[in-house]
């Protein structure tokens, strides 16, 4: 079997290499946004995720609108002040 969760690539998003494992529960029970289109040309993503997603969690993942940069950057800067105040876990 091949261990897709073990590969690495530079992520567009981040700036930095993540593993496939880390873009599969990026949105939390969901894939990144972005995973078909990073991944489609290194293995069969989409048909990996569509067989390891429930039917009901797939159509969510294709669902997602993507958010505008304002409210991202709001969460990101939430985040920070959380983990300053050790409100949150350090980020792996």
């Amino acid at each position: 079997m091949i261990k897709y969760r073990e590969l690495v690539m530079r992520c567009p998003r981040l700036g930095g290499e993540v593993s496939f494992a880390y873009c599969e529960q990026e949105a939390g029970d969901l894939p990144c946004r972005q995973t078909i289109r990073c991944w489609e040309s290194s293995f069969p993503v989409e048909s990996h995720l569509r067989g390891t997603l429930a039917p009901a969690s797939w159509e969510r993942f294709c669902g997602q609108a993507p958010r505008d940069r304002i409210a991202t950057l709001i969460d990101m800067v939430e985040a920070v002040r959380q983990r300053q105040e050790g409100d949150l876990p350090p980020r792996r």
